[in-house]
């Protein structure tokens, strides 16, 4: 990995930042805290950026490359779309990683501490941090639909399974909502 100091507040970063699709709702005084209160980390392709289990209050915006989410090995996501965010988890319930995150190709992330957001003072805090965490909700928003989505399917493919290999002779028991409830009578 390489890491940037923090960020200039300049109105080159500034623009560069604003073109992000997830920050386009900042202005730019918003903007200006945020870059310095980030630094760019470029990732090589397989690096691992966060490791599930460990503990710390960074925050990632994915400006380029391609990350892969994992827990305990198995992949839950991919991220490629420039202001996808992840490490957000983490950093609102100050909690130990719940996954693993992996570059998949050469990647660049602007990476905030959220520690840092600490520092900035009465009303501008609020602001900020109003900003921030609609950006949240709007991404784990979307993770919930999509794993919402997923939830629907496996329990239609779940009822499939259930219909070829249940036969004449099984019964339903218990819950019809749970991922076992076929119990063959002989």
């Amino acid at each position: 990995m390489q890491e940037s100091r923090y960020l200039k507040v300049n109105a080159d970063n500034i623009q560069k930042l604003m073109s992000v699709p997830v920050l386009k709702e900042f202005d730019t005084k918003d903007i200006s805290e945020l870059l310095r209160r980030s630094k760019i980390r470029k990732y090589e392709a397989k690096e691992l950026i966060i490791k599930e289990g460990d503990s710390d209050s960074f925050l990632y915006f994915l400006l380029s490359g391609k990350v892969r989410i994992a827990k305990e090995g198995k992949e839950l996501a991919t991220l490629k779309r420039s202001g996808d965010i992840f490490g957000e988890i983490g950093v609102l319930g100050h909690a130990d990683r719940s996954a693993s995150v992996y570059a998949e190709s050469d990647t660049v992330c602007l990476t905030t501490d959220a520690d840092q957001i600490n520092k900035i003072s009465g009303k501008d805090q609020v602001a900020f941090c109003y900003l921030l965490y609609r950006v949240f909700a709007e991404a784990l928003a979307e993770r919930l639909r999509i794993t919402s989505e997923e939830l629907v399917k496996a329990r239609q493919e779940i009822e499939q399974f259930r219909t070829i290999h249940s036969g004449p002779n099984a019964t339903r028991t218990a819950n019809p909502n749970s991922p076992v409830s076929v119990s063959v009578i002989r």
